[in-house]
């Protein structure tokens, strides 16, 4: 004799709850496809021929695989092939978040766990930069590097990243406020100076955030456009976001298929940091410090 279990009881006496998260994932489903549709949309155009890509805007299937985008892409412009453009994003990626996650840690580090007169006041200046648009800063910003004689140079775009970053500063001092200060008292007793109780107890406790800091910073880096476009003015120097408006010249023809060609595999560095390091994204914000 066949017996209902209880969960099909009720389901049987409310229809209506079999239905809900069935129109539940579809409604996500549609959402992720509008979402994701512009990235397949791109990837698509950089396989149709030129002439293809506006006039069957919304056929995703390319009439024929044109792979000489990814060739007449990779050659670049003014005898700088993308290989150029690549390796200075690199360059100043790699560098850039070196220096934005060691500086804001450092800084979160005397803010969470060393006294000094000011503390409340120099904490609330530093979350006050927050709130401030990057247009305030950049005229600024741009005559001091210009006095200076950084410009066409990579010192503007990456020199300041090693003054921390306010948003790093709060997200890796939450981290150390869940760190218990007994480790602190002792590794004093212990016989550690701040620096030994930074490096040996607070440093391996908050890798989560830094990992998590160092995800976004890279982010942040490789999608930057108006700082590139501000203080780099040869072409040798161009990072890959500012080298993809090139394409766009006004005065011929422009190469939609290298374009979207070269827009795709600007992603690939993206898609790669995140799928390998998505955890940490959550973990660094959301966990505590202690295991």
């Amino acid at each position: 004799m066949l017996t209902t279990s209880p969960a099909q009881t009720r389901l049987k006496a409310n229809p209506s709850k079999r239905w809900k998260p069935i129109l539940f994932h579809l409604i996500v489903g549609l959402l992720a496809l509008v979402m994701i549709y512009p990235i397949l949309w791109m990837i698509s155009s950089s396989l149709k021929p030129n002439g293809e890509i506006f006039s069957q805007a919304y056929n995703l299937i390319p009439s024929r695989i044109a792979w000489e985008n990814y060739r007449s892409g990779w050659a670049g412009f003014a005898g700088n092939t993308f290989t150029t453009f690549f390796k200075n994003s690199f360059l100043i990626v790699v560098i850039s978040t070196i220096g934005a996650v060691a500086s804001s840690a450092v800084v979160a580090y005397g803010f969470a766990r060393i006294p000094f007169a000011g503390k409340g006041f120099w904490f609330a200046c530093m979350m006050m930069t927050m709130m401030l648009p990057h247009d305030v800063t950049m005229i600024p910003q741009y005559v001091m590097f210009s006095k200076i004689g950084w410009l066409s140079s990579f010192k503007p775009v990456i020199v300041p990243q090693f003054f921390a970053v306010p948003f790093f500063v709060f997200l890796i001092m939450q981290f150390i406020r869940t760190i218990p200060h007994d480790l602190d008292e002792a590794a004093k007793m212990d016989g550690c100076s701040k620096y030994g109780i930074f490096f040996r107890i607070v440093l391996p406790l908050i890798v989560p955030s830094i990992v998590t800091a160092a995800i976004f910073s890279f982010y942040w880096r490789w999608d930057d456009f108006i700082n590139p476009l501000l203080y780099l003015n040869n072409p040798k120097l161009y990072p890959v976001s500012l080298a993809l408006k090139m394409f766009l010249d006004g005065d011929s023809v422009n190469n939609w298929g290298g374009m979207f060609a070269m827009a795709t595999l600007s992603l690939v560095p993206i898609f790669i940091i995140f799928f390998v390091f998505q955890r940490y994204i959550v973990e660094g914000i959301s966990t505590s410090g202690l295991k």
